[in-house]
């Protein structure tokens, strides 16, 4: 009888061998060879399930945000004060724990390395921007932001210091902890709500 194989399961275990490359070796290692060894396939079985390096990295940088996404959902639909939940909602866009410090820096090393591939760039958007504009708006909706702000403006400023964390977070972990991230993240919030 012929095996049966979850082809979205082998590609997401693709994927994860594809982020474990680019952590111990950075973007530069993450070749068709190391991924199919990491993954303990062959380079065919490889190739059967992506026809390019780009192809699967750009399917392993979507995986990235669709488990964001999928952790941002649980928390929006808690039962917690409005103000809980977007500091919370933020808190899953930063390296704050394992999870997410290894997703931060496999997202960084991918946009360096598209950043000149006209191609890839195209299919590349992560979201946080347009998520942050809805999370600004929420913060109208619920009355939370202080009068007289400028929403296109505080969308802008929360961006620029949710990436500048991230950043500043994979470069100096020992500056930067969850508990100091959180920190300034609240300050930034209580300097914007009511």
């Amino acid at each position: 009888m012929p095996k049966i194989v979850d082809h979205e399961k082998r590609r997401k275990q693709i994927a994860e061998a594809t982020w474990r490359v680019i952590l111990n070796e950075g973007i530069e290692g993450a070749t068709v060879r190391n991924i199919a060894k990491e993954a303990n396939i062959s380079l065919g079985a490889l190739r059967h399930y992506f026809a390019t390096q780009d192809e699967l990295l750009v399917y392993a940088m979507n995986l990235v945000k669709e488990q964001a996404t999928e952790r941002i959902k649980k928390i929006v639909v808690q039962d917690s004060p409005p103000k809980e939940i977007i500091l919370n909602v933020l808190l899953e866009l930063l390296p704050v724990n394992e999870e997410t410090k290894a997703e931060m820096e496999v997202w960084f090393a991918f946009i360096g390395h598209v950043r000149h591939k006209q191609g890839i760039l195209k299919l590349h958007d992560d979201g946080v921007y347009e998520g942050i504009k809805v999370l600004v708006e929420n913060m109208v909706e619920y009355g939370l932001l202080k009068d007289g702000l400028d929403k296109e403006m505080e969308t802008e400023r929360l961006y620029s210091l949710i990436d500048g964390l991230a950043l500043h977070a994979i470069l100096e972990p020992g500056r930067l902890n969850k508990e100091k991230i959180t920190r300034v993240l609240t300050y930034h919030l209580e300097s914007i709500w009511v």
